[in-house]
């Protein structure tokens, strides 16, 4: 990935001036003496208001401040932070990343990923009661999940849209990289030996590896999926065009650290 670096802020929105109105009174009549008011000068003491600025730009896909911002925010929702907030670098890592997979889901087949109603109704449920800081605000309630909302700056449309799109990337995930992977009966076993027996105590009832094959089989296969879909998101970034215009975001993304794309989310 090409990464250029430059301390230029593009300004996203207009610039709102005060003291602007005062040009109004240059043409209204004097009421003393017959004189005319001479015009007001501009203001010259209130510097423009930037509204939002652009921090980056992924293969011609504008990232805002704003969009960090509200990343931040949304990250309350996601139960891998553990209660942390996300950084401002680690957010513009996982935007990055996700405008470069939402470019190359357009590229392919962007229907076959998209997620329907149900299955967002019922993440978002999910959400509502087992997410632990959701638990505490009592979300399951209508009055517990406004509450919530309004503690974070949230809107019930921008969840939706938020858990959406989190959807569409693990759908367009799993169909592009889980087929034709194949578990091997001796990579169970090994699993099982070496990892899962482990974890018992002595004397600790044990469950049989007959039993607890599929689940290990699904643990492996996930964990191919995300060694290569790490892959296939590395090739995106050596050939996508990103420009990082935030000099305080430049040094962590130049590390390679950062989250995935579905802030690290295991499903």
């Amino acid at each position: 990935m090409r990464r250029r670096f430059s301390t230029r802020m593009s300004h996203a929105g207009a610039l709102m001036r005060r003291g602007g109105m005062a040009l109004a009174l240059a043409c209204a009549p004097a009421v003393a003496a017959g004189a005319q008011t001479p015009p007001s000068p501009p203001s010259a003491s209130a510097p423009p208001a930037v509204l939002d600025s652009v921090v980056a730009v992924v293969n011609r896909h504008v990232i805002l401040s704003s969009d960090l911002d509200e990343e931040i925010r949304l990250s309350v929702l996601d139960p891998n932070n553990a209660g942390q907030t996300l950084t401002r670098p680690h957010a513009l890592e996982q935007l990055i990343s996700r405008a470069l997979i939402e470019q190359q889901i357009g590229k392919e087949d962007a229907q076959a990923a998209m997620p329907g109603q149900a299955e967002v109704d019922a993440r978002l449920g999910e959400i509502r009661r087992e997410l632990p800081a959701c638990v505490r605000e009592n979300c399951a309630t209508d009055a517990g999940w406004a509450t919530f909302l309004a503690a974070h700056n949230l809107t019930p449309e921008r969840v939706e849209a938020y858990l959406r799109y989190r959807l569409e990337i693990l759908r367009f995930i799993e169909q592009r990289f889980r087929p034709g992977i194949r578990i091997a009966q001796q990579d169970i076993a090994k699993y099982y030996n070496d990892t899962l027996l482990p974890q018992y105590a002595p004397g600790e009832p044990v469950p049989p590896l007959e039993q607890v094959a599929p689940r290990i089989e699904e643990i492996l296969l996930q964990q191919q999926v995300n060694a290569l879909f790490d892959d296939w998101l590395a090739n995106l970034r050596k050939e996508g065009e990103v420009e990082v215009l935030d000099p305080t975001l430049v040094p962590l993304l130049d590390s390679g650290a950062g989250q995935n794309a579905t802030g690290g989310e295991d499903e």
